[in-house]
């Protein structure tokens, strides 16, 4: 599949990324995200599997997602805000679990921008915002995952 059919799968959007509701890009970006983190932590040398586990939490979690956010927010263009935005604002029907509701909020607009970026295809710019966000969680975490 190519990068310009807007996913890694056999199963395109059925429609322009820009015209899912963000709560449908956040249940997309959160399965890619998690993805990115297995895939960063596997590259670590000598992961065992409860490490993995909980490095694993320590960067996928609400909390954690928020910080993300806060860290590559003065990268975002224009339009990435835009969708940020929509992200935070959308309501979910979901009750936080583990984290207060503005970190849910944020944590819902990463995963919410993460699947607008993979379902436009736009991988480059999706990893590079990853990428820069775990070296933001890492950086102020106090369990690192080095």
């Amino acid at each position: 599949m190519s990068v310009d059919q807007g996913g890694w799968f056999p199963y395109p959007p059925s429609r322009p990324a820009r015209l899912i509701p963000p709560i449908a890009l956040a249940y997309i970006g959160d399965a890619v995200y998690e993805v990115a983190v297995r895939q960063y932590l596997l590259s670590k040398a000598n992961m065992r599997p409860n490490h993995l586990h909980r490095s694993a939490t320590g960067l996928v979690s609400a909390k954690a997602q928020s910080r993300i956010l806060t860290g590559i927010e003065a990268e975002l263009t224009e339009e990435e805000r835009d969708i940020v935005r929509q992200g935070r604002n959308a309501k979910s029907g979901s009750i936080p679990k583990n984290a207060d509701v503005l970190e849910y909020r944020h944590a819902t607009a990463l995963e919410c921008l993460i699947g607008y970026l993979y379902s436009s295809g736009r991988h480059d710019r999706m990893i590079e915002l990853i990428r820069k966000g775990i070296q933001h969680a890492e950086e102020h975490s106090h369990s690192p995952t080095k």
